[in-house]
């Protein structure tokens, strides 16, 4: 038995393994990539064993989990141009297309990195070192045909070349043997052995094409496979030139006391890079390291940095604070901090706002506060004169309205802002500004029916409180620190009232604190925090609410303040006062199924009741597609989690599609619908867990029996292939105990047949992993032949 053999036996192939994922335990499997190319055909059939070994392959596909997608790097590329961009995840096995929601850009597959194993990499690296000896071996009989030394021509052949008196097919097979070693060792430089985070460990290696005209700001990118659809992350679109780090190898799982065993290695001055702004940087930093771009900037630049980091992956469950927490630091020419950000306001992801005093270089610098670092801990970090708002007032509007936000930033004279249709719906909308063919930052708007004024001062204390008719929307300010605001309405015995504040949800910094007194100064209510699960990437829900019942006819007074004592132009909220107006909204999660041909999949409805709404909701699929279907499900009052069970009656889809779940209620004599919103259940520092929107809903049929036909065919044995002295001692010793002359009968009762060294389950992993490799194009013929004859002799 050969070395590599023996090794090789010592783990089932054949099995499927667990591990962690984003703090889930996740079913991996190892089904092939068949979509790689390969520079050597073959014109032979699957022998008997290595269709063993299909079968065993198309068994453990069928139970193929959902994909799933950890980071996407570089995460955002310049209307007009085609990136190259790798996604690292798990469940990835025949991924084959690319889904990007919005127009203008497209995606495909370019390769598939599968997490090998330490057997596999042994197969390789004995592959390259046969490729070396034969390239090496027919360089030198080229030389000698072209020199016609025939004495050197008669040298044995080593097979590289199907006719090896021939000079040109002698360097045609040599130009393909290195083109396999440079692909073997490109794939062999991502091995690594223990990596940090499993489910990271495969790669996917995408090229995006975005259209000149391509809408800027934030896309989702999803990867498809036979047999599902994976997680959405973020894409962005910028306006800016791009400068792109080289990707980082998959981090290695770092042991306690020996940390420095597995941080990154790095070439000198590879920690700072030169660049010309404007332009967005795209990088990862691993674990320890500070990651520094120098750049020229002249006085009175108006300079906005700013970094996106945890908006690209929003969570991530083996974390501590569960998300990476990007900190800016600016240089001057002698290396001054001039500036610092690790937080925009309640955002992690930082911004700095600098006006440059002189011209000369400066040094913008990024790292984790905490100095974490791994493959999915990246960022994108856009420097220049850029348009950026602030803040807008108010923060909303009344449907039908007319009126504009006023809007404050840097770099935004001139600019316009965004406008909404006039026919635009109550709900929560982006605005954005444009200045000179740029796109600012998105903020938040909110439109709503009910009567809207704007806050008036001074009204700091219930002396000089400012008078509301409900029901009333607010559009107010806390001005300046330790400010109050207080609002006076007359209400009725029994009466119920609900006071909400949107602040928050509305990316203002505010931290609200709400309060209820009546005339003679009683507390009746009060609220600080108050969760929303439409708002689930912010953990911090500061947003106040409370729904009180009025005690007595009277005049009443609802407060409202910071609960920082903090306050500003920027402090902005949207208070409403009015009676309970019962509602819901819903989530569906995940944001993609997978479902069997004729069969169904479960999907988990999520209900947030709003103002004591406790009416039954009605869920069914809104307007299928054909050949999907739902039975209608309903949630009672008292209930807030449902499971709509989705079924198809068809055998396969060509291509995911889309479907929404609507949920339909009751209330007095009004008639509500509401859609669900896509999410995915995603898990915080291992403990905490958050229903991140997505923007659609995708569905996937897929054909349990359909496999996919191979890139390439796998050889019995080629002619030139005899079996090796290592092969032939890998052939089952027989031992006898029969003596000459003795009869057949005696001689079969005394025959002692040794236990083969192997089982059945460990040759089909080996072939399994031969196959993999040959159809992944990372072994030629011969080789392949070689070992699978090594197999069949163990066998």
């Amino acid at each position: 038995m050969n070395t590599g053999l023996a090794r090789i036996f010592h783990t089932s192939g054949g099995a499927r393994h667990s591990v962690r994922a984003g703090g889930l335990w996740r079913a991996r499997s190892d089904a092939p990539y068949l979509n790689s190319l390969c520079p050597f055909q073959s014109r032979y059939e699957v022998s008997g064993l290595v269709a063993l070994a299909f079968l065993a392959l198309a068994l453990t596909a069928s139970a193929q989990p959902r994909a799933y997608i950890g980071y996407v790097y570089p995460a955002g590329g310049q209307q007009g141009t085609t990136v190259q961009i790798r996604l690292g995840g798990q469940g990835l096995d025949d991924v084959h297309a690319v889904l990007v929601t919005g127009t203008g850009v497209t995606a495909r597959v370019v390769d598939y990195y599968r997490r090998l194993d330490n057997q596999e990499l042994e197969l390789l690296s004995e592959q390259t070192r046969k490729l070396r000896r034969e390239t090496m071996s027919a360089s030198w009989r080229a030389e000698a045909m072209a020199a016609g030394d025939s004495a050197m021509m008669s040298a044995p052949s080593t097979n590289v070349a199907s006719d090896t008196n021939n000079p040109a097919s002698v360097a045609a097979k040599k130009e393909a043997a290195m083109e396999l070693i440079e692909r073997i060792e490109r794939r062999t430089s991502e091995y690594v052995q223990t990596p940090a985070c499993a489910a990271l460990a495969s790669l996917v290696m995408v090229e995006v094409t975005i259209a000149p005209d391509a809408e800027p700001g934030e896309h989702e990118i999803r990867l498809v496979t036979l047999r599902s659809v994976s997680n959405p992350l973020t894409f962005h679109v910028g306006q800016v030139p791009e400068v792109t780090k080289k990707s980082m190898v998959t981090a290695i799982q770092q042991v306690l006391g020996k940390e420095a065993q597995a941080l990154r290695k790095r070439l000198p001055g590879d920690d700072e890079f030169s660049i010309s702004v404007p332009c967005t940087v795209n990088g990862q930093t691993a674990s320890g390291e500070v990651n520094r771009y120098r750049f020229e900037a002249r006085r009175g630049q108006r300079l906005v940095l700013t970094a996106l980091g945890r908006q690209l992956v929003p969570f991530i469950a083996d974390a501590v604070p569960g998300w990476f927490q990007p900190v800016l630091t600016l240089y001057d020419a002698d290396s001054k901090e001039v500036a610092f950000d690790d937080d925009y306001r309640f955002k992690p992801d930082p911004t700095i706002f600098y006006e440059v005093p002189r011209d000369g270089e400066y040094v913008c610098a990024i790292r984790d506060s905490l100095y974490r670092g791994r493959e999915d801990f990246v960022y994108r970090i856009t420097i220049g004169e850029l348009p950026f708002i602030t803040s807008i007032f108010p923060l909303g509007g009344r449907v039908g309205a007319s009126a504009t936000p006023k809007f404050e930033g840097w770099n935004v004279e001139g600019a316009e802002l965004t406008s909404l249709p006039a026919d635009t719906g109550p709900g929560l909308y982006l605005l954005a500004a444009r200045r000179k063919g740029l796109v600012s930052n998105r903020v938040p708007f909110a439109l709503d029916t009910l009567p809207a004024i704007l806050e008036r001062e001074p009204n700091n204390s219930v002396a000089n409180a400012q008078e509301a008719t409900l029901p009333i929307i607010i559009d107010g300010r806390i001005d300046k620190p330790d400010d109050w605001d207080v609002f006076q309405f007359v209400g009725k015995s029994n009466d119920t009232v609900v006071a909400e504040v949107q602040a928050r949800r509305l990316d203002s910094p505010l931290d609200s604190v709400i309060k209820l007194t009546d005339a003679a100064g009683n507390l009746l209510a009060f609220n600080d925090d108050y969760e929303d699960l439409s708002a689930a990437l912010n953990t911090h829900h500061a947003d106040s609410y409370f729904m009180a019942r009025l005690p007595a006819d009277g005049t009443y007074y609802v407060h409202i303040g910071d609960t920082a004592r903090h306050g500003g132009e920027d402090y902005g909220y949207r208070l409403r006062v009015s009676a309970p107006r019962p509602d819901f909204e819903l989530r569906a999660a995940p944001s993609s199924l997978s479902l069997r041909g004729k069969s169904s999949a479960p999907l988990t409805i999520y209900a947030q009741r709003k103002d004591g709404f406790a009416g039954p909701i009605k869920f069914s699929l809104k307007d299928p597609p054909a050949g999907f279907s739902a039975a209608p499900v309903t949630l009672s009052g008292t209930q807030t989690v449902a499971r709509l069970t989705v079924k198809s009656d068809l055998v396969a889809t060509k291509e995911p599609v889309t479907l929404s779940v609507l949920g339909a209620a009751k209330i007095g004599e009004q008639e509500l619908a509401r859609e669900a919103v896509p999410a995915e259940d995603r898990m915080q520092a291992f403990l905490w867990r958050h229903l991140v929107p997505a923007k659609d809903l995708k569905v996937l049929v897929f054909d349990l029996a359909y496999q996919p036909p191979p890139k390439r065919v796998a050889p019995v044995r080629l002619p030139s292939v005899t079996l090796t002295n290592a092969v032939l001692a890998a052939r089952p010793a027989v031992q006898t105990n029969a003596l000459v002359g003795t009869n057949n009968a005696a001689a079969s009762s005394n025959t002692v047949v040794t236990k083969p060294k192997f089982t059945k389950q460990q040759i089909a992993g080996r072939l399994r992993q031969l196959k993999l490799l040959f159809e992944e194009g990372m072994l030629t013929d011969e080789f392949y032949s070689e070992k699978v004859a090594e197999c069949e002799a163990a066998e």
